[in-house]
């Protein structure tokens, strides 16, 4: 990249080089920010599809209007980026669940990817509001978008504004202490451009999103690079969504930040396996160690040895309940090229029960608003909407809170070993 300027590259930087990604935003000011940013020359600048007024948080005018009116632009531009691929493994939807776009249009885009490629694997990292939210109309339009995501993602990874908060506030306290080591880069994502500590009221959402385009990076690095023990995106669904409906992964990380912000002492192989297990390192606030596993994934990346895999799961699997019928759910991949500027990496991807107090604080809130009819109006006069859309919606999330208890029932329960086969000889 420093070297000659060959076809394509220009003062050092692949311009050629593009991100097979398309993005829509119905409030343009976003996509603008991003194309005056330091990522410009990464995105095409034909992928785009903005408006100009937005979705005004509802969920409505998202999903049924400009669904409508943007369906064949959207179509053509996921084909023209799909016909770009040597081999289609996935897509990836990123969209908030609050706002109108993100969850109306968000969860619209989900169902034409279902129509137009149904035999490819739909990831969705959606980020979940918190209970401070200052979208007043977010446990509507969160709900309305849980019904699309239950019945057309094949794996979702939720992430809580809570969580990133409270991370990000962890890194800033250990960084004005001076715990992480003696020097904190210049001009990184938890410093400001003075190069003192950044004050989190400026603008904590670079380092929040920095931490969700780790835990994507570290999802498709078996895609980008060599390993002893590849995982291909698909075999996550296949291995860890073992009932259709319960497809909601808790993500943990370590390490946490970047060393590209600050300078750290790698932790140790083991303790990053027990850290991946705290609630500190979960992305959603739950706590997955006292509810029960239907399956795990351990992402690793680094200079790992399948040994040192094998020999903390044997550590860690007394303190973790399983189901009884998939006590050996580990699934496991090793990626051998760390992340920048560490000697190793973990991904912890659980499907666990512990996304279900999540769903049960989200499901609170719309009652409150539904049970006063509050606001209903703005979402009942947009053409298409009727109010059995928000009924089907909210039984749809209670179907699902269902299903997690009654998973939760059999916790605790005896450990059923299937009698084998008998081989009459």
């Amino acid at each position: 990249r420093s070297g000659d300027n060959g076809p394509g590259i220009y003062k050092g930087k692949i311009c050629s080089l593009k991100a097979r990604a398309l993005l829509i935003d119905m409030e343009e000011g976003v996509v603008n920010e991003i194309l005056q940013g330091p990522l410009r020359d990464v995105f095409d600048s034909k992928q785009l599809i903005t408006d100009v007024s937005g979705s005004g948080n509802n969920w409505a005018v998202g999903h049924k209007i400009y669904g409508c009116q943007y369906r064949e632009k959207i179509v053509e531009k996921l084909r023209k980026t799909a016909e770009h691929c040597d081999c289609l493994q996935c897509f990836f939807i990123i969209h908030s669940m609050g706002g109108g776009t993100g969850s109306g249009l968000g969860t619209f885009v989900l169902n034409l990817l279902e129509e137009e490629f149904p035999e490819v694997y739909r990831f969705v990292t959606s980020v979940y509001p918190s209970g401070e939210d200052d979208v007043i109309t977010s446990p509507y339009n969160s709900v309305l978008a849980m019904k699309e995501l239950n019945e057309h993602a094949d794996c979702v990874l939720p992430i809580e504004n809570e969580s990133l908060f409270e991370i990000v506030n962890k890194i800033h306290q250990m960084v004005s202490s001076g715990k992480l080591g003696s020097t904190v880069r210049p001009n990184s994502l938890v410093t400001s451009s003075a190069g003192s500590a950044k004050t989190l009221q400026e603008k904590p959402f670079d380092a929040m999103n920095n931490i969700v385009a780790n835990l994507l990076l570290n999802l498709t690095s078996s895609a980008r690079f060599e390993g002893s023990l590849n995982m291909d995106l698909n075999e996550i669904s296949m291995n860890l969504v073992p009932f259709p409906r319960l497809h909601y992964l808790v993500s943990s990380l370590t390490p946490l930040y970047t060393l590209a912000d600050v300078n750290v002492p790698s932790r140790r192989l083991d303790q990053m396996f027990s850290d991946a297990f705290s609630r500190d390192h979960q992305l959603i606030q739950a706590d997955p160690k006292h509810s029960l596993y239907l399956a795990c994934a351990l992402l690793v990346r680094g200079n790992v040895q399948v040994s040192d895999l094998r020999r903390n799961i044997e550590r860690l699997k007394p303190s973790l309940h399983f189901v009884s019928w998939n006590q050996e759910g580990w699934k496991t991949g090793l990626c051998s090229v760390p992340p920048v500027g560490h000697s190793h990496s973990l991904l912890a991807l659980a499907n666990n029960t512990c996304v279900k107090p999540t769903f049960i604080e989200l499901k609170d809130r719309f009652m409150k608003l539904y049970k006063k009819k509050a606001h209903l109006h703005h979402y009942l006069q947009i053409d298409g909407m009727e109010q059995s859309c928000f009924s089907e919606a909210i039984s749809s999330l209670s179907d699902l809170i269902e299903e997690y208890n009654e998973l939760d029932a059999t916790k605790g329960g005896p450990r059923i070993d299937s009698s084998r086969l008998k081989i009459a000889v």
